[in-house]
């Protein structure tokens, strides 16, 4: 054999090796190891998974991620079913797991007008309590979960959801019955039960310009009274053609500019069709099922998971690119299997909304995101 030919044959050898291995250094990267020093990666938790009950999303979780966030387990109507009786077996085992595994650990959420139990806005006649008793409630609830875990649960959702998408408030109860002071009086409860945890404000549906701006003006006024308020939660409730980058990117700007953290929370990417519009993550919205609503039940065609994975990366490209203003992103669960995504807001279908699939295992996009961050 003449010497070019054996070293044109050894030189694609080489290649192909170079390329095996740098296949493998890859894959053996963590997306926590990807991303030390730029932000936290986090996850949500549900109870299968807090009492080690399904140990292969376990695995993924101690091996990819190094923060966690309560799924439900901290909301007020699991945590205070009846006033006064305090449960807090899942919530103790979900610090105790996030202490174990050297953890961010996220207290999601104080005050949310949903799954909030039905006594915090009545009394025994089932009429609205007065401003001053639902206040009392309120304290008493912060005070007693923040300060069980005073010291151990790093950040806390303080209020959820209290901006509509036009910017106005939420005509919640709790606004209803109190008024905006709700949100001023949740944060200065959140600070007296643990004043070095970091406070948040979390919501969906961010990136809408009408939402930013009611948000921002919510935040100031809350700074000009001397409220401590240490960042926001943008909810990445995403799909395939919505938000745009533009009005993500201006959100994350927006926020940032007050001199606030920003959180990426709840981030996931549905597949899927909506039957009416975009309607952000309101839980309250529920559609009948229809089969067209439902186009990949036996999987999804090479053409959507392309879509999928260009998707995720160039938000997390965006991440990147605003590491010094974003302190955490964190996915809204471990595999497609536990989404929420698969029955809201039609029940019975099948997404592909996070990172690892219904095996838990890491999907394509996952090392094309390590080696976005590695750049």
């Amino acid at each position: 054999m003449y010497s070019w030919a054996r070293a044109a044959i050894l030189g694609v050898v080489l290649l192909s090796t170079a390329c095996r291995t740098a296949q493998k250094e890859t894959s053996e990267l963590t997306l926590k190891d990807a991303f030390k020093g730029k932000f936290h990666i986090g996850t949500a938790l549900n109870a299968q998974q807090i009492t080690g009950q399904d140990a292969a999303s376990v695995q993924v979780v101690k091996t990819h991620f190094n923060a966690i966030v309560a799924e439900n387990c901290m909301k007020s109507g699991l945590v205070q079913p009846r006033e006064g009786q305090f449960n807090f077996d899942l919530p103790d085992q979900f610090v105790k797991f996030g202490e174990e595994n050297n953890m961010l650990i996220n207290g999601h959420t104080l005050i949310w007008h949903s799954q909030a139990p039905r006594w915090f806005f009545t009394d025994s006649l089932g009429r609205d309590v007065s401003r001053e008793v639902l206040i009392q409630r309120m304290k008493t609830h912060i005070h007693t979960v923040v300060g069980r875990y005073k010291g151990r649960v790093h950040t806390w959702d303080v209020v959820n959801e209290a901006i509509l998408d036009d910017g106005t408030w939420r005509k919640s109860k709790f606004y209803q019955i109190i008024g905006k002071d709700f949100i001023k009086l949740a944060f200065q409860f959140a600070q007296e039960a643990d004043p070095k945890a970091e406070l948040y404000y979390n919501d969906y549906s961010m990136s809408m310009p009408k939402k930013r701006a009611g948000v921002v003006e919510m935040v100031k006024e809350l700074q000009q009274q001397g409220v401590k308020i240490d960042g926001i939660g943008m909810q990445g409730h995403i799909g395939l053609d919505y938000p745009t980058l533009e009005d993500f990117e201006n959100s994350i700007l927006a926020f940032s500019g007050l001199g606030i953290k920003v959180m990426i929370t709840e981030l996931d990417l549905t597949v899927l069709p909506m039957p009416s519009g975009n309607i952000g993550a309101e839980v309250s919205a529920n559609f009948e099922y229809d089969q067209k609503m439902n186009p990949y039940a036996k999987g999804l065609p090479d053409s959507v998971n392309q879509r999928f994975q260009q998707r995720y990366l160039d938000f997390f490209k965006l991440f990147l690119k605003h590491q010094d203003k974003i302190s955490r992103v964190t996915l809204w669960g471990v595999s497609d299997k536990d989404s929420w995504r698969n029955g809201w807001p039609v029940r019975g279908r099948t997404d592909y909304p996070l990172l690892f699939d219904r095996e838990n295992k890491p999907k394509a996009v996952v090392n094309a995101i390590i080696q976005a961050a590695q750049q």
